[in-house]
């Protein structure tokens, strides 16, 4: 994960978000949808990667909100 991105996980029964390299972001989510939500703003206003987890910690999506570095042809 580059540094700055934004992650949404699941931890003790709650969804939260935190920045990576910061600690964990105040305020927590009772559903994945709301805590994916402000990710995603957070993300976007930040212009870095937004990455969500699944509840065992799996990855399950990311979304790249700033500038891609990968020179993909397509």
């Amino acid at each position: 994960m580059p540094h700055g991105d934004v992650e949404t996980f699941h931890q003790d029964g709650q969804w939260r978000n935190r920045i990576e390299g910061d600690q964990i972001l105040e305020g927590s989510f009772e559903t994945k949808a709301e805590a994916v939500d402000a990710g995603r703003e957070l993300a976007r206003s930040r212009q870095v990667e937004h990455i969500i987890r699944k509840e065992n910690g799996q990855i399950s999506d990311r979304s790249t909100y700033g500038e891609d570095p990968r020179d993909i042809r397509g």
